[in-house]
């Protein structure tokens, strides 16, 4: 009977365990890293999903070393990460990097990069192909 119990209490604290951390990045290597950094950003709202890979990315750019990296970002969440992404906005800002020359803040350089993202987006021109036969998609799998 106690066996049972230290085992069911132990169970509880596993799953307890894992759910407090799905919002943070698993930083134990980079092929965890990735793989959180997708699974939350997939759960984040639309408006703060390329804040969130912004910052991913500021870090990243700032700390080449992969060790320090991993370091840097392991338990972290969503919003610590795009403070973290805006504070080193602010420090490269200040320091004249020309890519932030453009942006007066971080929140105008996320509208623009917002912007980019919907225009990337957007279909441009149909494939002819499309427009011959609709109902065929057989050229696309002999692309293959």
């Amino acid at each position: 009977m106690k066996k049972s119990s230290a085992v069911l209490v132990l169970i509880a604290c596993a799953v307890l365990a894992g759910c407090n951390s799905s919002q943070q990045i698993n930083g134990n290597s980079m092929k965890t890293v990735n793989r959180s950094i997708s699974y939350i950003k997939e759960r984040l709202p639309l408006e703060k999903r390329i804040e969130y890979e912004v910052a991913f990315w500021t870090l990243r750019d700032e700390i080449r070393n992969n060790k320090e990296f991993l370091e840097a970002i392991d338990g972290k969440t969503p919003d610590q990460l795009i403070s973290t992404g805006k504070e080193l906005f602010v420090k490269r800002k200040a320091a004249g990097n020309k890519e932030y020359e453009q942006f007066n803040n971080w929140e105008q350089m996320i509208a623009q990069y917002s912007d980019e993202r919907v225009e990337q987006n957007r279909k441009k021109t149909p494939d002819d192909r499309d427009k011959k036969n609709p109902h065929s998609i057989n050229y696309k799998l002999n692309a293959m």
